[in-house]
């Protein structure tokens, strides 16, 4: 970063320069690949923008079609391109330091930065909205942090990618000290005629590498905020049996393209594609620094002294930057705010929708004092059969439950209300999945499991999730002398362990059922109720789910009703059902309306 400053400082101090003009390769989707296509015009000067708009909008499009296929299919060559492209920038480098100016090691010194902005003045504050670009696009190489550990970032950052960035920089450097002129694209330049054409093809390799990570990356942040309710639920699709992280979602994929083709095509300029990469890079940096004091203050347990020095440092720099980047919001900056505001706009809509609906449920479910004042046959008639009640409710009778007996006679023998959890921590082990416990008296023949889900792991079960359920129900049914049967302690430790933040407690109270797939349990060794529960299944199992629809009531606020029966209800009906998530077999599943007033 002092680096580019400093090589325009030798170029000639006394005449401020516009660094957004010097913007190339790594930065991220459509401004990596337009910059690394618009080096051809350094050769063929005829060719008119419209071409490098059409190529680059080319490249995008099948860079986008591929991700079906996987980022283990389409990323062998991630690993060579970014090395021959490290390799290419660090040799061109070294041949401008010995051909053009061996003494450009002098600009390491901080001598030429306090020149350089005593000179300048405002321009040279100005110019730190483009500086910053000259190390932003580096960490698009590890934007999916997911698939890389901390020490292979380390080193990779120390030992490779860092040397050759500060040899190409001091090359370009050595270059303009003796060609002012050429500060257009100085990069293509200052490439020696014998091997433009190679470097310029490793070039746009390495601007398609660098957007797959992008890409990658955005794929993974999506589905995070999906297990964490913040965002509207889509198709998820893991493209490797191996590797978890690897996934593709195809909604997310195409509203990108769109999204990459009209920044390209609408604005068609290097430039001003800078100008809202620079205010969008510097303000992730500085939210970034924001969260970290969380870190520093609740998981490092640090002292408030190092938090506020921490953010004192690295904030104070990150918002020169954004205060020089701000200045071109009218230049392009406006482009990721505009975004910024809707993306955020969808997920607060959508968490505080889903939200309000839980909280409805919390507020309207059935009282169990109602239920046993039922009876066994719960006012109506039971017909063999099991049926799986899914609710959101980790606790408690679901108000669906209600709205349900009063407009149908009949139940099924065997009720189980199903919760699926999505806790917060990255994985769930297979023998802590289930947690299973009895609601009300034996007789009623009423279960609860809650299914827990790391925000990582898979909630689409690859085997029979109704057998691997009921067998665990029948473990529970035959060692239930381990586990208490206190309606009243068990309903209490759920809402204190399952509340609105979802997050994961463990207890004596409650049995884990471990997912044995051996269901064929010998018949001598079960008791009636496992009987009559392995009887009932064969008789058949529906899924029953709420297809509710949320609105706001008459006396809410304007905003509020815009926000609920406007765009949350556009969501949840262009959204992924739950149904396909929970992948219940539509000749089972059964569905029943209701419309929330929150």
């Amino acid at each position: 970063m002092v680096l580019l400053l400093l090589q325009y400082q030798v170029v000639d101090p006394e005449q401020p320069l516009n660094f957004y003009n010097d913007v190339y390769f790594m930065t991220p989707m459509c401004l990596s690949v337009l910059s690394a296509v618009s080096g051809v015009q350094v050769k063929i000067s005829h060719l008119h923008e419209n071409y490098i708009v059409i190529i680059s909008c080319v490249i995008l499009v099948g860079l986008f079609s591929i991700q079906h296929h996987g980022t283990h299919r389409v990323a062998f060559l991630f690993a060579p391109v970014v090395a021959a492209w490290l390799l290419c920038i660090s040799g061109i480098g070294i041949y401008n330091i010995l051909h053009w100016n061996p003494q450009i090691y002098r600009a390491l010194s901080p001598v030429y930065l306090s020149r350089f902005i005593r000179t300048t003045g405002i321009e040279g504050w100005l110019s730190l909205g483009g500086v910053v670009l000259s190390i932003t696009g580096v960490e698009t190489m590890f934007a999916d942090m997911g698939h890389f550990s901390a020490p292979s970032i380390k080193i990779a950052f120390t030992c490779i990618v860092y040397p050759c960035l500060i040899l190409a920089y001091m090359g370009e450097a050595a270059f303009l000290s003796k060609h002012h002129e050429d500060i257009q694209r100085s990069f293509y330049k200052a490439i020696p005629e014998a091997v433009f054409w190679p470097v310029f093809i490793v070039a746009t390799f390495a601007a398609i590498v660098g957007s797959q990570a992008v890409i990658s990356a955005t794929f993974s942040i999506v589905s995070q905020c999906c297990a964490l309710n913040c965002f509207p639920r889509v198709k998820i699709i893991h493209t490797s049996s191996r590797i978890y992280g690897q996934i593709y979602i195809p909604e997310i994929n195409w509203i990108l393209m769109c999204l990459c083709l009209a920044v390209t095509i609408g604005l068609r300029d290097t430039n001003m594609i800078g100008h809202a990469y620079g205010l969008a890079v510097t303000t992730v940096m500085f939210v970034t620094t924001c969260l970290m004091i969380l870190v520093i203050l609740t998981v490092w347990k640090q002292g408030i002294i190092k938090a506020i020095i921490f953010l004192l440092l690295f904030g104070s720099i990150e918002l020169l930057y954004i205060s020089a980047s701000i200045c071109k919001i009218p230049e392009g900056g406006w482009i990721p705010l505009v975004l910024a505001l809707i993306f955020m706009g969808i997920m607060y809509t959508w968490n505080y929708g889903t939200m309000k609906k839980h909280q409805f449920d919390v507020e309207n479910k059935v009282s169990m004092s109602r239920i046993l004042s039922l009876g066994p046959s719960l006012g109506i008639a039971r017909v063999p059969g099991v049926g799986f009640i899914y609710t959101n409710l980790a606790s408690g009778i679901p108000a669906i439950f209600g709205h349900f007996v009063t407009n149908l006679p009949a139940f099924h023998q065997v009720l189980v209300f199903v919760c699926i959890k999505s806790v917060q921590i990255p994985h769930v082990c297979e023998n802590e999945r289930l947690l299973i416990s009895r609601v009300g008296p034996k007789e009623y023949g009423m279960f609860r499991c809650v299914v827990r889900y790391g925000y990582k792991d898979l909630q689409q079960e690859n085997y029979n999730f109704e057998n691997k359920l009921l067998s665990g129900i029948v473990q529970f049914v035959e060692t239930e002398e381990c586990v208490p049967e206190s309606t009243h302690e068990l309903s209490t430790y759920l809402e204190n362990s399952y509340g609105e933040e979802n997050m994961i407690s463990s207890s004596s109270q409650l049995r884990v059922v471990k997912n044995d797939n051996d269901d064929h349990l010998e018949e001598s060794l079960l008791k009636e109720e496992s009987l009559q529960i392995l009887k009932a299944k064969e008789s058949g199992v529906a899924y029953i789910l709420g297809h509710s629809h949320a609105k706001a009531k008459k006396s809410s606020s304007i905003l509020k009703k815009l926000a609920i029966d406007v765009v949350f209800a556009f969501l949840s009906k262009n959204c992924r059902e739950p149904d396909v998530i929970l992948n219940v077999p539509n000749t089972s599943l059964l569905e029943v309306g209701m419309i929330y007033y929150v």
